[in-house]
């Protein structure tokens, strides 16, 4: 196991995804502030804050416990973004860019839980 959360890959790319989400969010219309565009971020924002606080406690079986809270974040982010695309808050650009980033956070996450023992 890494010695810190920050050493970890997953955690990286989650800490790009909510940079990312933050600025495709900032073009969502203001009555969304409160709702989806709220959402979205809280979701983001709870994927590297499980897999931090996971391995912080330094037990497979906890860190285990958060890695699968975070896949569920991702689950959330990944459908808030299907609303916020139906709903043409998000350019083509900006989708594709973020389900690349969730897809990979999602392979790379799925890997962690797999070397872990799940």
């Amino acid at each position: 196991m890494a010695q810190h959360y920050k050493d970890l890959v997953a955690w990286q790319k989650a800490m790009d995804l909510v940079v990312d989400v933050y600025a495709a969010t900032e073009g969502f219309p203001s009555r969304e502030r409160f709702s989806l565009t709220d959402q979205i971020r809280r979701a983001a924002v709870s994927v590297p804050s499980n897999i931090a606080e996971g391995q912080a406690h330094f037990n497979k079986r906890e860190f285990l416990y958060f890695l699968r809270h975070a896949r569920g974040s991702l689950a959330e982010v990944e459908t808030q973004m299907l609303l916020a695309q139906r709903l043409k808050y998000l350019s083509d650009p900006q989708a594709e860019k973020l389900w690349k980033q969730v897809d990979e956070l999602g392979r790379i996450m799925s890997g962690l839980i797999r070397s872990l023992g799940e």
